[in-house]
């Protein structure tokens, strides 16, 4: 690839099964400069939605990875870093909770950082639609157990909106063992351990339901940071 078709951003939707929000997600970008890298690896019609976008939407860059297989969370986002060209990139839930607009937010503090993560639950964010009561604590119970386990001090490790230089990217991603839904809390903390600095930004974010994280994805979770931060490695 020539620097002159090498984009300025890539953005990486990690797309398992959502061929019932992937066509709202892509209605709702009116811009994006750079390249958006769908991962599709589940058994239904997402892969070829994404296909007829992208001959439909010649105003933007978008490329489909197909896979026969389920990667998981972190192994598809995993697969869409390999494939990404821009010297910054990210990745973003294909729900729509977070909008463009965040996210080349969140791109605009990298000149500062070597990443920036959006946030739910530090001042200036703004949940437009929140969270149900049990998800909150949850959330804020499982963020308790990630500071005592890996050190980390951020407030939300989880919020699906991401973004890094690819140098910081390229430094870690081959030590990472997690392919989870544990895998953010990994990167986090190899990119601390490796001397990057990572802010952590206010976000605004829409709740739209429908999680794909599971109560036995929590358990799987759980047992996956146990594994990483005890360095049993993957089973």
């Amino acid at each position: 690839m020539t620097t002159a078709s090498i984009p300025p951003l890539s953005l990486i939707i990690p797309a398992y099964n959502e061929e019932n929000r992937i066509s709202l997600f892509f209605d709702s970008i009116a811009r994006f400069d750079g390249e958006l890298i769908v991962v599709c690896d589940g058994t239904d019609r997402t892969a070829e939605i994404v296909e007829g976008i992208a001959s439909r939407r010649t105003d933007l860059t978008i490329r489909c990875l197909r896979f026969d297989h389920r990667l998981g969370k972190g192994g598809g986002v995993i697969a869409g870093l390999k494939e990404a060209k821009a010297p910054l990139l990210g990745y973003v839930d294909a729900d729509g909770s977070t909008s463009m607009r965040e996210m080349l937010r969140l791109f605009s503090s990298l000149p500062h950082a070597d990443g920036a993560i959006g946030s739910r639950w530090v001042d200036g964010s703004t949940l437009t639609v929140k969270q149900g009561f049990l998800r909150q604590i949850e959330s804020r119970g499982f963020n308790i157990l990630i500071r005592l386990l890996f050190g980390l001090s951020f407030h939300d490790t989880q919020c699906g909106a991401k973004v890094f230089t690819k140098n910081a990217v390229d430094t870690v991603l081959p030590r990472m063992i997690s392919r989870g839904f544990e895998f953010d809390v990994e990167l986090l903390w190899q990119l601390r351990i490796a001397g990057f600095m990572i802010e952590e930004v206010p976000i605004e974010w829409q709740n739209k339901g429908d999680s794909r994280v599971q109560k036995r994805d929590m358990l799987r979770m759980l047992a996956g940071l146990f594994r990483i931060r005890f360095g049993r490695g993957p089973e």
